[in-house]
């Protein structure tokens, strides 16, 4: 057996397990930004949002309406309130120091007196910074009523 061979082999095989580990660690983040993220919403946590979007961020929603991460802040502050804020059947995609998540955003809450409960196809695109994924863009779609 040559042993050069075996090392080289050794360590190209450590450096896939070490680039699946990278990568399963980024995905992680990923979701953990998301999930944070959600919960700012839920909670109505204007100040984290401030903070914590990026200061480019944009949302195209459901209506066709772009806004910034001002608008988003303003809204909060403004009361809009969700009792629940979540995604579900999130799928992380990575392209170096992007990542794309696709999912579900379930959201109920009240609008003028009026209880709603909807679904939202989401797209959210994060890049990574020097603080870790940070959020820059996203998009929903609201899903019809089953």
């Amino acid at each position: 057996m040559n042993v050069r061979r075996a090392g080289a082999g050794l360590l190209m095989a450590m450096g896939i397990a070490s680039a699946s580990a990278d990568e399963a660690g980024d995905v992680a983040a990923v979701l953990r930004a998301e999930k944070d993220v959600c919960a700012a919403y839920e909670r109505g946590d204007a100040d984290w949002l401030a903070t914590h979007l990026d200061p480019t961020f944009t949302l195209t929603g459901s209506t066709g309406t772009l806004t910034t991460r001002e608008q988003e802040v303003a809204d909060l502050r403004g009361g809009t309130r969700y009792q629940v804020f979540r995604n579900r059947d999130s799928r992380v995609r990575l392209y170096g120091d992007a990542a794309v998540v696709t999912g579900i955003t379930h959201v109920e809450g009240q609008a003028q007196g009026q209880p709603y409960a909807l679904d939202f196809q989401f797209t959210d695109t994060y890049v990574r910074r020097p603080q870790g994924w940070v959020i820059v863009a996203s998009h929903a779609s609201r899903k019809p009523a089953p």
